[in-house]
This record gives C-alpha cells, structure tokens and sequence, in this order.
C-alpha cells in the first residue's frame, strides 16, 4: 500500500530544473567541516603477491572479492587499485604476457572455468559507485618466490633486456626498447579495458640488497652518454614517466596516471630541503625522481607510503606527512596509509586510542592532501583495531566525488533529461536520460543524486546532501522518500559536475 500512495504523490510531482551552478572554491570544497569534504580520493589497494588467491578458482575468489568490494563500499572507499600485472604476466587475458601463476598457480596457465579478472573487476567496482585502476609493476619480471617462467614470458623473447639482482629478474630501465614494451603493455590495459586510471607502485631500480651493485654496465655503456651513472639512471626513469603517462592519455584523455613511491623522498643529510628523516630515499637509491614526475605534470596523482607511525624515530609520519604536504605540487596528493601500523600503535597524545584519529586530522588539515589509500584493502574488510568502523562512523560517513583535474578537463557535461519516477519490482525508482554529448570527454560517465527536506536550501555543496553515486540512469528511492526533493548531476570521466535537475516529491 505504502508504494501505491508514494506512486500517486509521485504522478502530482512537480519536476524542474535547479538553476544552481556549481561553484566550487577549491578542489575540495569542505562543506560544515573538515570531516565532510566534498571532494576526497578514498582508495584502497588490492594486491595479488600475498597469494590470497593462488589455485582457489574462480567462484571463491570471486566470493572473496564481492564480499571485500560490498565492504568497502560500506566503508566509503571510492577506488580500488587492483593488481593486475606484478611480474610481466597478467591477471587478465593478455597477448603480450602469461597469466600470472598468483591466479592459477602455475604461470602460463589459463583460469578453468575461464574468466578475466580485470574485466569483472571493472564491472564490480562500477556497479558499486567505485572507479577501477590497473594495477602494474612495469620493470619486475620475476619475484623470488617464482620458480618456473611459462614458455610465452618476454625473458625469453629478449634475454638480454633484462638483469638479476638479489633474486629477482628485472626489466634493464635503461634499454629504450623495454620502455616502449611496457608502454605498450599499458596501452594494451587502457583500450582494452574500462579502467578509470593506470597505477604503478614503488619498484622501479631494486631496493638495495646487500651492498650488491646494480648489474647495468653494458647499458650504461651503450647509452650513458657522459652522464654520471646516478643521473642516467634517473633519467631513465624520468624518460619512462614522462612516457607511459603520454601512452595512456593517447588512448584514453581522461584515464588517470598515479604512482605510489616509498615514503621519503630525500632526507636533509642528503639534501636541505628534504625531510627530517633518515631511511632509503627515493631520489638516490631508487632513482625516482619523484617531485620532478609533479613538476612536470607526469602524474596525474601521488601516493607516497607513509607506512610509518607518528613517533617513529628515522621516519616520523607527522613529519613526513608535512614535507609532502609543502612538497605537493600542482597535481593530487593522496597519503598512502598503513592500517595494521596505524592501529598498533597508541596516539602520543592519548594512550587510551590507537594513531588512526591523528593522522586523519593531519590529513584533512594539511594544504595540498585530497585524500589517502589504504594498505591493503583486507586488513580495512578485516576491521583491525575497528578501522572500518571508524571510516564507517566518522571520516568516510558520506559519499563524496573525486577530486577535479582541471588539467586534464574542467568542462562540466550538460544537464540529465527527462527525469520520471517509474514503479518497479524494486518500488518506486527515480529515472533519468543522459545529456547529449559531441564527444567522449564531453559524456556523461557518472552520476550524482543530493537529497533535501522540503523547503530545505539546496546547497550542493553540502556533501552531507549527497546520497549515492552511480554509472547507472537510475536510482532507487527509499521508503522515506515522501517530503524529500531529490537533485541529479551528470559527472563526466573527470566527474566534472552539471547543474542540477530537481524532482519534488
């Protein structure tokens, strides 16, 4: 009875447009307080390394993953960084590579009963509101726990690409071909598949082991080119950024480039405008130049892994989170965060709590942070030290929408059309048409839906008004609907938002 009378108020409603433009101050506009911004990246990293799903087949490891997926979800985290390619194969049918042996268990081997992965990965996190990034370790091309390469693995092509250090089987970053090879493997993702970014982690030249030199001498005696080996090094990683970032944007404009380094870029021992630290650095063990990659809008995005706890005494995440803050650039700076660590260790203000409600204080203060990604994504479904019931109650209490990229595109799509209340199987639904577009950057690739009280101002700004995020033209409403106006924004790739189309109920 109850859908019958909303479905006769329905029919008398009125429907209109809101003549309210967005006009949003900063990239991340904070609605009543830091705790609500409007704008925020809430990602989450799912790996395969671990060997969560090494031989369990398709349907548990799809069970594993719905059961995840539903509970980050409920936990506000609005991306997932799924790993996809962590030793030149794939968790995804590839051309190029061999499936990855972190699927079936034996590299080279096809997954039975068949299936992709990524493909469904993709669909998963769109059905759920959730953008997509593949997740690649471009120059790794065997871990140390991998005994047997498949007879399709590109070692075997190109032996002399390649070198070994300390265990592992490493594509030479200074042979130009290997550049243009993993290029190629990104563009390959890119085409093929509906992803919302290209994400790549922390390993580019090994980790130091042991005091073992790098073995690249003929490389870097073919192409050195008088350059110190330091700074040819680097270089060839600059020259692979700058590379693969161009790779993707020439298939897709609006596919988002980030890169997750380790967690100090330089110390000041080594550099005085570097951090008060003293660990590994990025710029002169692993040749990452790093804030060079932001200064030259390489990335779209940054996530160093502030693994740390505050206190730590050679790598304090306060002061680390600070000089990254100061260091930000002109692109986005999101806080790689450690759950386990971050709840293992009590707050130096309060030992009652552990360090969760401190950094996210730092990180919603600090100029320059748009959000942060959780390592890993279990340990957040796990609900250690009650993360996520935190993120649930408190930091990720409301939707939010990405944060805007005006470099790559600020042009908002047009208005959704001819928005109608239908009945359903599922009780009265809110329908809408997409705006018309003249080109892909141009469509609608998203959608917003805000909720007001009747006669309430319809602010949407106010992140606390929004309710739900969907690639879908459609929402279904909830019983309490009657007395409520609802407003639809159309979001592009870049979630750009339209103005916005009202339904009065």
């Amino acid at each position: 009875m109850k859908y019958v009378l909303l479905l006769v108020v329905f029919l008398m409603a009125t429907i209109c447009e809101a003549k309210m433009p967005l006009s949003e101050k900063s990239l991340n506009v904070v609605a009543n307080s830091s705790q609500s911004p409007k704008r925020e990246f809430r990602g989450a990293w799912i790996q395969c390394v671990n060997n969560q799903w090494t031989g369990i087949g398709r349907d548990r490891m799809q069970q594993t993953l719905l059961m995840q997926l539903d509970e980050l979800k409920r936990c506000g985290i609005n991306a997932i960084m799924f790993q996809v390619r962590a030793e030149a194969d794939a968790l995804y049918e590839s051309q190029y590579e061999p499936w990855s042996r972190y699927l079936t268990a034996e590299q080279g081997s096809a997954p039975l009963p068949y299936w992709d992965p990524l493909a469904w990965m993709v669909e998963e996190c769109h059905r759920r509101g959730m953008e997509c990034h593949a997740w690649i370790n471009p120059y790794r091309a065997k871990t140390k726990g991998t005994k047997n390469l498949a007879s399709n693995h590109p070692y075997f092509k190109n032996p002399e690409r390649f070198f070994e250090y300390d265990g592992l089987l490493l594509f030479d970053p200074g042979i130009p071909e290997n550049c243009e090879y993993i290029c190629t493997i990104a563009k390959d993702i890119v085409e093929r598949y509906d992803v919302d970014g290209l994400h790549i982690d922390d390993y580019f030249y090994p980790y130091p082991a042991n005091g073992l030199p790098i073995p690249d001498d003929a490389s870097y005696a073919k192409y050195g080119n008088g350059m110190s080996r330091d700074d040819w090094r680097r270089d060839n990683v600059n020259k692979f950024i700058k590379q693969l970032n161009e790779s993707v944007k020439s298939v897709k404009p609006w596919c988002k480039f980030g890169v997750s380094p380790f967690g100090i870029f330089r110390n000041k021992t080594s550099d005085p405008n570097g951090s008060d630290t003293r660990g590994l650095q990025n710029y002169d063990d692993l040749y990452a130049d790093v804030l060079e990659w932001v200064r030259q809008g390489w990335v779209d995005y940054n996530i160093p892994q502030i693994y740390w706890q505050i206190g730590h005494p050679t790598a304090d995440y306060e002061t680390l989170i600070r000089w990254w803050s100061e260091n930000a650039g002109a692109r986005h700076l999101y806080i790689g965060q450690d759950v386990e660590r971050t709840v293992k260790y009590n707050d130096l203000r309060n030992a009652n709590e552990h360090q969760m409600r401190a950094k996210y204080d730092l990180q919603r203060e600090l100029p320059g942070v748009e959000g942060s990604c959780q390592w890993y994504a279990k340990a957040v479904v796990d609900n250690i030290g009650n993360y996520a019931t935190m993120l649930k109650s408190s930091y990720h209490r409301y939707p939010v929408l990405a944060p805007l990229m005006p470099w790559i595109d600020n042009k908002a799509p047009k208005k959704v059309r001819k928005p109608a209340i239908i009945a359903t199987k599922d009780g009265p639904t809110l329908f809408w048409t997409a705006p018309k577009a003249k080109t892909p950057m141009d469509q609608a690739a998203w959608y917003a839906v805000y909720r007001f009280r009747k006669g309430e101002k319809q602010n949407l700004d106010d992140a606390t008004k929004l309710v739900h995020i969907t690639r879908n033209t459609f929402y279904n409403l909830p019983d309490d609907a009657l007395g409520h106006v609802y407003v639809i924004t159309a979001l592009d790739h870049m979630q750009n938002e339209s103005k916005g189309v009202k339904v009065k109920l």
